[in-house]
C-alpha cells in the first residue's frame, strides 16, 4: 500500500469495507448520507476530547496520544468518504470542488483576529 493515499483510495477501501460488511450495514444510497455526517461529528467531537484531555504538546510530542488522536481523525476521514459515496460524489467531483473553493479563498481577504491561548 502506498504511504499517502487520495480520495480515490479512500473511497476505495470504504468500499471495500463496506463490501466485507453489506449485509449489516445501510446501503450506498442518499437516504443514508447524513447518519454518516453525524457519525463523522461525533468522530470530531472524539478528536477534540483528546485535544481537550491530553493538549496540543501531547498530541506532538507523546506518541500513544498522537496515535490515538490519529486514529479518531482517520475515522472522521472514513465517516466523510462513506458520505460521499452515499451521495455518489466521485474522487473527481470533491478534488474539483476542493480546488475551486481554494483558489475563491486564495482571493479573499480574511481578516480575523489571531486565537489566543
Amino acid at each position: 500500500m502506498k504511504e499517502v493515499i487520495d480520495f480515490e483510495e479512500m473511497m476505495k477501501m470504504q468500499m471495500e469495507l463496506w463490501e466485507e460488511h453489506k449485509d449489516k450495514w445501510s446501503p450506498i444510497e442518499a437516504k443514508y448520507g447524513r447518519n454518516f455526517l453525524l457519525w463523522m461529528v461525533e468522530e470530531m467531537g472524539e478528536a477534540i476530547s483528546i485535544i481537550k484531555k491530553k493538549g496540543d504538546d501531547a498530541i506532538m510530542n507523546d506518541f500513544n496520544v498522537r496515535k490515538d488522536f490519529l486514529e479518531e481523525m482517520s475515522d472522521v476521514l472514513m465517516y466523510y468518504n462513506d458520505t460521499l459515496l452515499r451521495y455518489k460524489i466521485t474522487p473527481s467531483e470533491i478534488s474539483s470542488a476542493y480546488i475551486e473553493k481554494h483558489n475563491k479563498n486564495m482571493k479573499r481577504d480574511f481578516n480575523y483576529n489571531k486565537i489566543e491561548e
